[in-house]
């Protein structure tokens, strides 16, 4: 089974381009323009063992970043296909020196998000809060799938964000897991 996907989104704004392998080893190509982003990409790549090439630009952050998660999302959607033999449920605790970061997510083939991230500044580093907080909507939205990202405590802003891509990438990688033969679900299909 090969579950690699290169996913294009080009819009009058943005053009993003991504390629994903959700049996890789950790290897990551990333160039957004935005910094703190290609941080964060690079480290859910390493956590996730997914090899992920991202490459993107457009005419303003907000929309790259949002974008971004958008390509993302319909990247882990069709790599993981009709989900057969997946683990489907994975879930983290990830600390980041005062911080702790939790991320229980669900490729269930329905859109939910919980985020509760606690940040109170505006940004971080070259980002807004609020386009971090937009990158998660559009990733949940579109790979389809429950997502609960919670920061149980923390006071440094960037180990809040560094530390919830780390529990999002080790529960992807719990989840996207092969187990079996079957579909993990009593309908037969997800």
């Amino acid at each position: 089974m090969v579950r690699t996907v290169n996913v294009i989104r080009k819009t009058s704004e943005t053009e993003i381009s991504i390629e994903l392998n959700l049996d890789g080893s950790g290897e990551n190509k990333i160039d957004t323009s935005v910094k703190f982003l290609d941080h964060m990409l690079r480290l859910l790549a390493k956590h996730s063992n997914c090899d992920l090439e991202v490459t993107a630009q457009g005419d303003l952050t907000h929309h790259i970043v949002e974008d971004i998660g958008i390509a993302l999302g319909e990247s882990f959607q069709k790599a993981l296909g009709d989900k057969k033999g997946i683990n489907r449920y994975g879930s983290a605790l990830i600390p980041m020196d005062e911080t702790l970061a939790r991320c229980v997510l669900d490729f269930s083939g329905r859109q939910a998000l919980i985020l509760n991230l606690n940040l109170n500044e505006c940004e971080i580093e070259d980002v807004a809060i609020e386009d971090i907080k937009h990158f998660f909507t559009s990733f949940a939205e579109n790979a389809k799938m429950n997502l609960h990202l919670h920061i149980l405590y923390g006071e440094d802003q960037h180990h809040k964000v560094e530390a919830t891509f780390k529990a999002l990438a080790r529960a992807i990688k719990q989840a996207k897991t092969i187990v079996s033969n079957d579909i993990p679900s009593t309908k037969g299909i997800l």
